[in-house]
């Protein structure tokens, strides 16, 4: 992800600033790890959702289950996987449940976390501990980041089962190296499941070149859709040996027959649609549709180059000795950059008086930069930051 962006693609980021985020206009908005905005042909398209929802026999079953069939694509697309492959959820902790509560884990299995992660990567496998099921929370590097050199002599153990980690971990930007913990699970046998609401939309995210089992992902950061938006996917060869943890209506075989309703099936669906719970807002995956489709137009590589480049003025500014980055660079790097400063949490604040929109996350300050940001806001940032 190293290299300046060619000028066109600046100049479309640039247009879609002033087309589609007219409502960041005033402050500078350095905060998709937390919330990503919605861009206004989103919100149009969720507006004229629900304008047709207010007239029900308007609104056909094809169109209405339309909108979730091509959000099942889109998401596919983004990972280079099948659409059998994506079952929509409303949220990143549904689908990291469904890995917990699925997969064929026994008593003395184990599985490995990395300490310091979001919660929602941790309390499922923790209720696993009831079972006998070991859980263990690998310690993380003097950084404070995941320490995958031993994540990855962990995952060579015969009673390692699973490997649960964050593509990019929430409070320093670390992006974990997917092929190499790919590969290493491939070649123990482990089972990898990814927590990837910080990574896809800003990485770019191909489970066809680094296969993974699981993969959870919320829409309302990066991908900058609504809440209430997102999707697991399964890895096709382990869609049917398991076990959808709860029953949704739909998720069995011929249930898109509405004419026979009672006539009760036992049979799951073959892909991944088996782990789906009926009812889904539809009105938000029709704004999901929408910020995907433009994200995919945009190009997720061009998204990485742009935000690595708006890091710059920060990355000069901590030469100087004025800040402390306390993200990683190069490979191990991604949107998110924190800096440290004498007293972060002033500096925070006085960020926030400015119209720096931030986050303040384990002593440090997030800056989460997207698409619709440019180099110039961050140098501002720098300046602000260097007269502390």
């Amino acid at each position: 992800m190293s290299g300046k962006v060619a000028v066109g693609s600046r100049d479309t980021f640039r247009a879609l600033r002033e087309q589609e985020f007219r409502a960041l206009d005033g402050v500078t908005y350095l905060n998709s790890a937390s919330i990503g905005p919605i861009p206004e042909r989103a919100r149009a398209a969720m507006e004229a959702f629900n304008a047709r929802r207010s007239a029900p026999h308007l609104l056909p079953d094809s169109e209405q289950f339309g909108v979730l069939t091509e959000s099942r694509r889109l998401a596919a697309e983004l990972l280079n996987v099948t659409p059998g492959e994506i079952a929509l959820a409303t949220n990143t902790s549904y689908g990291l449940n469904v890995a917990a509560q699925a997969l064929p884990l026994a008593r003395g299995d184990t599985v490995i976390l990395s300490d310091r992660e979001f919660p929602a990567i941790v309390y499922p496998w923790l209720q696993l501990r009831d079972r006998g099921v070991n859980v263990e929370i690998a310690p993380v590097t003097p950084e404070g980041w995941p320490d995958e050199a031993y994540l990855l002599e962990r995952a060579a153990a015969p009673d390692v089962r699973v490997v649960a980690v964050s593509l990019v971990q929430f409070s320093s930007g670390y992006c974990v190296d997917l092929a190499r913990l790919s590969a290493a699970t491939r070649a123990s046998g482990a089972w990898l499941v990814v927590d990837a609401i910080q990574g896809v939309g800003s990485v770019p995210v191909d489970l066809t070149q680094t296969p993974v089992d699981l993969l959870a992902c919320g829409g309302q950061k990066w991908l900058l859709s609504p809440w209430g938006t997102g999707f697991v996917y399964v890895r096709r060869e382990l869609i049917t040996m398991l076990r959808p943890p709860l029953a949704g209506w739909m998720a069995f075989e011929g249930t898109d027959d509405f004419t026979h309703l009672t006539d009760y099936q036992t049979e799951f669906r073959a892909d991944a649609r088996r782990f789906e719970l009926i009812t889904l807002p539809y009105q938000d995956f029709a704004a999901f549709n929408v910020s995907l489709a433009m994200l995919l137009e945009a190009g997720i590589d061009r998204v990485a180059e742009h935000t690595r480049e708006c890091q710059r003025p920060l990355l000069d500014l901590a030469a100087r000795g004025r800040v402390r980055v306390t993200s990683p660079s190069g490979a191990s790097g991604s949107a998110i950059i924190c800096v440290s400063t004498a007293d972060s949490v002033r500096d925070y604040a006085r960020l926030g008086s400015a119209g720096v929109i931030a986050s303040l996350r384990e002593g440090s300050i997030r800056l989460s930069p997207h698409l619709f940001n440019t180099v110039d806001e961050l140098a501002q940032v720098a300046d602000l930051l260097a007269r502390a």
